[in-house]
Formats: C-alpha cells, sequence, structure tokens
C-alpha cells in the first residue's frame, strides 16, 4: 500500500470512528476478563471457605471448580464476541474505507 493511499485512509474519519469503536469493546471486554480473573485470585486468597464449600450437600464438588470452568468458558465467549463484532461490522466497514482510499 502507498503512502498516499494509507495517508488518505488515516484521514478518512469513518476510519477515525471505526478505531475508537473497536478500541472501545476491546478494552471493555479486556477490562471484564481481568475482573473475573483477578476477582477469582482475591477470592482464592482472601475467601478460600466460600470457594470451598460444596456445590450441594451431598456432593464433593467444591464451588470453586464450576467458578474457575465459568471463568475459562466466559472468557472464550468475550473472545467469540469480539471476533464476531470484528467480522461483521469492522472489517466490512474497513475494506470500504480502503476502497474508497484507492479511488
Amino acid at each position: 500500500m502507498s503512502e498516499t493511499i494509507a495517508s488518505k485512509i488515516h484521514s478518512n474519519p469513518k476510519f477515525v470512528k471505526l478505531c475508537k469503536q473497536r478500541d472501545t469493546l476491546g478494552w471493555i471486554l479486556s477490562i471484564i476478563v481481568c475482573i473475573m480473573y483477578f476477582g477469582f485470585t482475591l477470592m482464592i486468597a482472601f475467601t478460600p471457605d466460600i470457594l470451598t464449600a460444596p456445590i450441594a450437600s451431598d456432593s464433593v464438588i467444591p464451588l470453586g471448580m464450576p467458578l474457575g470452568v465459568g471463568i475459562i468458558v466466559a472468557s472464550c465467549v468475550l473472545t467469540g464476541i469480539y471476533v464476531f463484532k470484528a467480522n461483521n461490522t469492522y472489517d466490512p466497514i474497513m475494506k470500504e474505507i480502503i476502497e474508497e482510499a484507492s479511488k
């Protein structure tokens, strides 16, 4: 890509808006993941009795096991949300911006 096309892309208001939207979504999802992981780690450190309690009175599975698996699954879901949004929203807009700049 030539420098003139790149400068047209960078000066396009659609590109600026796209970058802002993409960055906002990325930061929001990253913060959610960090809160989940750090929250779980803090629970391990400060309230282990909650995590070691069984999920039912006759169960040997501690509450921490499904919580840990849930955090991993939630992280995968959040990644899927970003990929879905990128493929269906951001990529078509970027393609349109590149086409406009190439004219």
